[in-house]
């Protein structure tokens, strides 16, 4: 079972994320879009780039002001392989029309988040 096939996104917290992503848009060239972010196209897919507001709640239980999204070909089979491992799998896997995604929390306490995306993509 391939296990991550790339990473989806970087998100982190941010004081001011609408200033911060204007910086980065002025001062790095980010096409920064309405929804917050950028997406840079690669081989396995878009890699994502956003702030979130820092008193975001998405991280929990994490304490880390970040999260990596990782691209996953098989999120229910990944999710199932991790709970025999004796991994922390957090919250239930949510679906939407941008995907599969799961949680689970690494030995420092980051949560990870697991992401298939949509068919086609």
């Amino acid at each position: 079972m391939k296990r991550v096939i790339g990473i989806g996104g970087i998100f982190f917290k941010s004081r001011d994320p609408q200033a911060l992503a204007a910086w980065y848009r002025v001062h790095l060239g980010l096409d920064v879009q309405a929804w917050g972010g950028a997406s840079f196209e690669g081989g396995a897919g878009p890699t994502n780039w956003c702030p979130f507001k820092a008193d975001t709640e998405y991280f929990a239980p994490s304490a880390a002001p970040f999260m990596v999204n990782y691209r996953v070909a098989d999120l229910d089979g990944l999710l199932a392989v991790l709970r025999v491992e004796g991994c922390e799998v957090v919250g239930e896997p949510q679906a939407s029309e941008y995907g599969k995604f799961g949680w689970v929390m690494d030995p420092d306490g980051n949560k990870i988040e697991l992401w298939e995306p949509p068919t086609g993509e």
